[in-house]
């Protein structure tokens, strides 16, 4: 199923789109002036470069709905990293009366008039793993300066008793996304006192894995092959594209990334990759589904949503929300996490190139 989602998705918007309207236009769907959708959840994730939104978020999300509310329909869209299309995606389910509408944002400032548009229409909108601006119903995410640390100190670790004398490359996350200044700014707590300098830094447009292939190309003709000890990546799909470049030139140091993708596991398991966070998608996927039911049926949230946030710019103040947390994965527990957890069974990751691989981590 899995592999026929990702299929799908790759489709251009435009399809995507048609699709979505023609599911929409049946009559009594909400589309009437003055009318509304009672039974429809809106659904829009970002991008599809990086492989958890259509692997694991999207099907996690639509079964949690199914199970809640049997009669409900998820209509779903994905704006393959491109604002406008969101944009059109977004106001469509408006036109035709969604009511609640979950979004992962690709540029969250620019989603302010919007969601100021639905609040004006009783459309009631669920901010999903970045922190969307405007007139926010709820927010469910990880702490994600939190994650920045985690990062911080898995590359420290990953450094070892060198740490205080290294120098580090930064190659920070889209600065589209609000998770991303958060996720530098959490590093850079621990980095800044933990190695010797952040020598080159970047920030990489849509978390692109070829522009952070280019970066690192370029930050190692500026520095030179030993002019820096670790790589700080902040993702798994950046991370191939780096140590892409350093294998190229035939330099190998620590490597860290995020989001315990199935190609990252493998490089940590080859010993390619120091470590990824790993963050519990499903309770973060069901949480927010919950909170979308409960919102179309007029239901409180404050048991789910437990404590209040504050948009990045400062404009919307006590958002309710829920923020999980993350842990840092090496080689020495994918086996006790990842695998534990059933995010990937051992036969996915251990492919005929990583059998003796896993076998020499003890994963069977």
């Amino acid at each position: 199923m899995n592999a026929m989602t990702r299929r799908i998705v790759i489709g251009t918007a435009a399809v995507s789109m048609a699709a979505s309207l023609a599911a929409c236009g049946k009559a009594g769907d909400g589309d009437t002036a003055g009318g509304g959708d009672s039974k429809t959840i809106g659904l829009l994730l970002p991008e599809n470069k990086t492989t958890r939104y259509e692997t694991f978020d999207r099907p996690i999300i639509e079964a949690k709905i199914k199970a809640l509310c049997g009669d409900c329909e998820v209509k779903y869209n994905n704006a393959a990293q491109d604002t406008e299309t969101q944009k059109k995606q977004f106001d469509a389910l408006v036109t035709q009366g969604v009511k609640v509408i979950i979004l992962d944002s690709v540029d969250y400032k620019a989603t302010k008039s919007w969601v100021q548009q639905a609040e004006k229409k009783g459309v009631k909108v669920v901010a999903y793993d970045r922190l969307a601006e405007g007139p926010i119903s709820a927010y469910v995410s990880y702490d994600n300066e939190k994650i920045g640390r985690l990062q911080g100190e898995g590359l420290v670790k990953a450094l070892g008793a060198k740490a205080k004398d290294s120098n580090v490359v930064m190659i920070n996350g889209s600065p589209t996304d609000p998770n991303a200044p958060l996720f530098k700014k959490g590093a850079h707590s621990v980095l800044d006192g933990g190695v010797k300098k952040v020598v080159y830094e970047q920030d990489i447009p849509d978390w692109s894995p070829d522009e952070a292939n280019k970066k690192m190309g370029a930050a190692i003709d500026s520095l030179g092959k030993s002019g820096f000890q670790g790589v700080y990546s902040a993702n798994d799909g950046m991370a191939g594209g780096i140590i892409t470049a350093l294998k190229k030139q035939g330099i190998k140091v620590p490597v860290g990334g995020q989001d315990a993708e199935l190609a990252g596991l493998q490089r940590i398991l080859a010993g390619e990759q120091a470590f990824t966070i790993y963050k519990q998608i499903k309770p973060e996927a069901e949480t927010t589904a919950e909170i979308a039911v409960r919102l179309l049926k007029g239901e409180k949230i404050d048991d789910l949503a437990t404590t209040k946030v504050t948009s990045l710019t400062g404009e919307f103040k006590d958002i309710p929300a829920k923020l999980y947390d993350a842990q840092v994965v090496t080689k020495e527990n994918i086996g006790s996490t990842i695998i534990a957890d059933k995010v990937y069974k051992a036969a996915d990751i251990c492919t005929a190139e990583y059998k003796a691989a896993c076998a020499a981590a003890g994963i069977k």
